[in-house]
């Protein structure tokens, strides 16, 4: 298994650096045809769809259509495709950020009742409380 940083990640998906866009992809494609798996953290997925949004203006949808293709493909490994899962299909209903959602699902899978916030949006939801 390899894994990659959110810089390797985005260059993956958005070609800015003709370069780099060439080794990331290399990278990914050498590991897969020697049958390993790409790791990706959830703080890298969250980095790398705040890089798309705010660097490159992705909407919401975009955004929500770049996670599920990575969950779809078979060689991406992350520490709970469920929790992944779980937080986008949130992210398309709220209105907080996929990170906000990813950590509540985190949080509950860890056994806590709420994610406590400030972010007054997200209050109005299930599974988010005030301090």
């Amino acid at each position: 298994m390899i894994a990659i940083d959110t810089n390797v990640l985005v260059r993956f998906l958005h070609d800015d650096d003709p370069g780099q866009c060439r080794k990331a992809r290399n990278l990914i494609k050498h590991a897969v045809a020697r049958g390993e798996s790409v790791y990706i953290s959830d703080i890298v997925l969250c980095e790398t769809l705040w890089v798309l949004a705010r660097s490159y203006g992705l909407s919401r949808p975009l955004l929500a259509e770049v996670i599920r293709g990575i969950l779809s493909a078979s060689n991406v490994v992350f520490s709970s495709a469920d929790l992944v899962r779980n937080a986008l299909e949130a992210y398309e209903a709220g209105r907080g950020d996929f990170s906000d959602y990813l950590i509540r699902a985190n949080a509950a899978a860890a056994g806590a009742a709420a994610l406590h916030t400030f972010d007054r949006a997200l209050l109005r939801e299930k599974g988010f409380a005030a301090p």
